[in-house]
C-alpha cells in the first residue's frame, strides 16, 4: 500500500509534467514587439506585479547571478524575496524562486492553474496568443504576490522594452554589461543598449555595470530624459580590490554607503566581483537609498551564501569538468580570463554545443587560447546548431588534428573525459562544457546522475 507522503509526491510530480507540458505548446519562444497581450493579462490578474516592490534587471551577460546575489542578500537581511530568472538548467520550477528556493512543484502548478484562465481570456482578444515567457512571467508575479514575497528580483528575458517584464516600475533598476548576443535587439551596441533602457522609469535608481562608450551614453541618456538617479560602476561604486580564496574570491566593494571589506565570494572570475558590486550597490539602494553603510555581517553573509549553478561550476573531479553557459563572445572571454586566473590546468578539453543563432566563430576564437582540444556537440533543443555545421567551425578555428565530433552529448562528456585523461595526470586535467546554457543545464542533469 503506498504510503500518504508517496502520493502527494507522484501528484505533484503528475501535475508539474501536465503544466510543463501546456507550457511547451507555447514555444517556439519569441519576443514579439508590444506588451498589449501582457497588460491586458495583468490588468485582469489585478496587477499582482504592484503588490510588492521590485528590482528589475537587463543586461547581456551577468544577469542571472547578480539577481542570484541581490536575492542571497536580501535573504541575509531577513527580507523574503521572490526571483524570477530564465532560461532554466534542468527543471522550468527554477525560474521562479521563493526566499532563495525553486517553487515547489504544487506551487508553480497552482500558479499555473490561478493564471491560465485569464491567459485563454487574452488568446481570445488578440491576434497572437500569449507566449511562453508571457505566461511564466504572470505565473512569477502571481505566485509572488500569493506567497507574499517582500520584494520582486526580476530578471528581464530579453532586451527591455518589449520584455514582458516591463509592465513593473521598478524602485531599482540594475544593467549589467551590454554586449552584442540577440540578433532581434539589434546589430549595435547602442541599439541594443536603447531596447535594454526600456526598463528604466521615473524616480528609479539606475545601477549601471561597467558599459561600453555607446550603450552608456544610451542609458545615461534615457535615465536623464526620465528623470532617474543613476549610480555608475567605477565612480559611484565598484570593486576595489580582489584576491584568489578557496573555491572563489574575497573581494572589497566600495558601495554607495561605504567600504565592505573581506567579503568571500563563492564564484570566479573578475566579472562576477563586477556583478557583485551591481547586487551590492542595488541592495543598498534598496534598503535605504545608498545613503549609510548596510550591516557588515549581513553583507558577508549574503555573499558567502550565494551561488550560481552553471556558471564555472565544478561537477566532478579527477578529471575536474566545469560547466559554465557563455553563449556569446563576451561571455566567453570573461571565462577564459576567469579560468586562466583560477585554474592550473595543464590539459583542457572543450566540450561545446551552441545554438543556431549565436556567433560560433567569434566564441570558439575567444576559447581556443584555452583548449588543447575540443569535442563538438548538439543539445535537443530545436534551436541547436546542427553539430556538422559547429564543427566545421571549430576547424577552422582549432585545426582538424584539435576537433573531435560527437552528435550526442552523452558521448561528448565521454570523449572529452578522455581526451583530457589521454594527454595528461589527472591532477592537471579538465573539461570544460560550455557554448550553451541548455547545454550546460542538459550536460548538469547527466553528470549529476
Amino acid at each position: 500500500m503506498t504510503s500518504q507522503p508517496d502520493t502527494v509526491v507522484d501528484a505533484d510530480t503528475a501535475a508539474l509534467t501536465r503544466v510543463s507540458r501546456a507550457l511547451a505548446e507555447r514555444f517556439p519562444h519569441r519576443m514579439l514587439p508590444d506588451l498589449e497581450r501582457m497588460r491586458d493579462l495583468v490588468d485582469l490578474l489585478g496587477q499582482p506585479q504592484r503588490a510588492y516592490p521590485s528590482i528589475h534587471l537587463t543586461g547581456t551577460n551577468g544577469k542571472t547571478s547578480t539577481a542570484r546575489m541581490v536575492d542571497s542578500l536580501l535573504c541575509a537581511f531577513g527580507i523574503r524575496p521572490g526571483r524570477y530568472t530564465s532560461p532554466h538548467l534542468e527543471s522550468v520550477t527554477e525560474r521562479i524562486c521563493l526566499a532563495g528556493r525553486p517553487a515547489p512543484a504544487a506551487t508553480f502548478t497552482q500558479a499555473y492553474d490561478d493564471v491560465i484562465p485569464y491567459v485563454e481570456l487574452v488568446d481570445s482578444k488578440h491576434p497572437e496568443r500569449v507566449t511562453f515567457f508571457e505566461l511564466l512571467t504572470a505565473m512569477a508575479f502571481a505566485a509572488f504576490a500569493d506567497a507574499p514575497v517582500d520584494v520582486g528580483v526580476i530578471e528581464v528575458g530579453m532586451g527591455g522594452t518589449w520584455d514582458a517584464t516591463n509592465v513593473l516600475n521598478a524602485a531599482v533598476t540594475v544593467v549589467t554589461p551590454i554586449s552584442l548576443d540577440h540578433q532581434e535587439l539589434g546589430a549595435t551596441l547602442d541599439a541594443v543598449a536603447a531596447e535594454k533602457a526600456g526598463i528604466i522609469h521615473a524616480d528609479a535608481l539606475v545601477v549601471l555595470g561597467q558599459q561600453p562608450l555607446e550603450a552608456a551614453e544610451v542609458l545615461l541618456r534615457r535615465a536623464g530624459e526620465v528623470g532617474a538617479t543613476v549610480a555608475r560602476e567605477g565612480l559611484e561604486f565598484g570593486v576595489l580590490a580582489r584576491d584568489l580564496a578557496v573555491g572563489g574570491q574575497r573581494v572589497t566593494i566600495r558601495g554607495l554607503g561605504g567600504v565592505y571589506e573581506d567579503l568571500l565570494l563563492h564564484l570566479h572570475g573578475a566579472h562576477q566581483a563586477h556583478n557583485a558590486a551591481c547586487a551590492l550597490a542595488a541592495v543598498e539602494g534598496f534598503l535605504g537609498g545608498g545613503r549609510e553603510i548596510l550591516d557588515l555581517a549581513a553583507v558577508r553573509a549574503g555573499f558567502a551564501q550565494a551561488d550560481s549553478p552553471g556558471r564555472l561550476e565544478i561537477v566532478r573531479r579527477s578529471p575536474t569538468v566545469l560547466l559554465d553557459g557563455a553563449h556569446n563572445v563576451a561571455g566567453a572571454q570573461a571565462l577564459v580570463a576567469a579560468v586562466e586566473e583560477s585554474f592550473s590546468f595543464d590539459h583542457l578539453v572543450g566540450v561545446v554545443g551552441m545554438l543556431a543563432d549565436k556567433d560560433a566563430a567569434g566564441i570558439l576564437a575567444a576559447l581556443e587560447p584555452v583548449l588543447n582540444a575540443v569535442v563538438v556537440t548538439q543539445s535537443r533543443s530545436p534551436r541547436a546548431m546542427p553539430v556538422d555545421d559547429l564543427a566545421a567551425i571549430a576547424v577552422d578555428v582549432f585545426g582538424s588534428d584539435r576537433v573531435e565530433v560527437a552528435s550526442r552529448l552523452d558521448d561528448a562528456l565521454d570523449a572529452g573525459v578522455r581526451l583530457a585523461e589521454e594527454d595528461s595526470h589527472l591532477a592537471g586535467a579538465g573539461v570544460l562544457v560550455t557554448g550553451s546554457l541548455v547545454t550546460v543545464g542538459e550536460a548538469r542533469r547527466l553528470l549529476r546522475r
